[in-house]
């Protein structure tokens, strides 16, 4: 499991298109986490790029917040104390902060993009290719 973001990675490498350079380094980061005890580099606090540490937390809220095949859904309200619990642990402490300071968009975005057998993230990247 945790050899995906290598993977990812090394799918995504030498591309020019900025896009997929920007697709590889979320690859790479986005198990990271703030203390330094995510993977595959257990980068730690500023060292994870910012877009490794927005998608960590947008991948978690999704996984949180979704129907997967082991478990139903956790209420949007369990999923918010799980990610406040982790702020300055697993989550960049400013980008919990702008997480929860923008929640309507949030809602709005995961409300348009919701299906019983899909995740929120599945969804965007469907829209965007």
């Amino acid at each position: 499991m945790k050899q995906h973001t290598i993977f990812g990675g090394k799918i995504l490498e030498g591309s020019d298109a900025e896009f997929i350079r920007l697709g590889e380094i979320v690859a790479l980061t986005h198990h990271e986490k703030w203390d330094g005890t995510g993977y595959p580099k257990g980068l730690k606090g500023k060292e994870i790029p910012l877009v490794g540490r927005i998608v960590a937390i947008a991948d978690v809220f999704d996984a949180l917040t979704s129907k997967r095949p082991y478990k139903e859904p956790f209420s949007l309200e369990k999923s918010y104390e799980i990610i406040k619990e982790d702020r300055g642990t697993h989550f960049d402490p400013d980008v919990v902060d702008a997480f929860f300071a923008s929640e309507d968009k949030l809602l709005a975005v995961k409300g348009k993009y919701k299906d019983e057998h899909t995740s929120l993230l599945y969804q965007i990247a469907g829209k965007i290719s």
